[in-house]
């Protein structure tokens, strides 16, 4: 991992995780979530509505590894106001950002781009995409966007 990346990953893992975007429980969101990996015990609850196309209240509650509530603090300050297609892209972006054989990020936002340290620890992969991929699979499920 070079140097650059190495900081990039420890400023955002670190900041996301002190301060995480969004955190708290959210009363009167009509959906919640439940992105829970069996195999570490994290677990977050997903709090969001959809208006005119877009994705409202997006917010956070649980606990689990720096990591994983890192990446669920950078979904919910990316995807909060946005589109629910645009929404899929980016799940899609930040997903290939991790993944191990992708490559290297180019053009994406700077958060995402300090996951791609993840990629040289794959037991740390589901935590980096947890809450992103059940946002995303819900949204896909339910044919909005798409």
């Amino acid at each position: 991992m070079n140097e650059k990346l190495k900081q990039l990953y420890q400023s955002v893992i670190l900041q996301h995780n002190n301060h995480p975007v969004g955190y708290g429980k959210r009363e009167g969101s009509a959906y919640t979530l439940d992105a829970y990996n069996p195999l570490c015990g994290d677990r977050f609850q997903l709090f969001f509505s959809l208006e005119d196309g877009r994705i409202t209240g997006l917010g956070f509650h649980g606990y689990g590894c720096a990591i994983s509530k890192a990446a669920t603090s950078v979904l919910v300050k990316h995807l909060e106001g946005q589109p629910v297609q645009r929404a899929l892209e980016m799940c899609r972006a930040f997903e290939a950002v991790v993944q191990p054989d992708a490559p290297a990020p180019s053009a994406t936002e700077e958060d995402f781009e300090a996951f791609a340290a993840a990629r040289e620890f794959p037991g740390r992969l589901k935590c980096a995409t947890l809450s992103w991929e059940e946002i995303s699979r819900f949204l896909e499920a339910q044919g909005v966007g798409g």
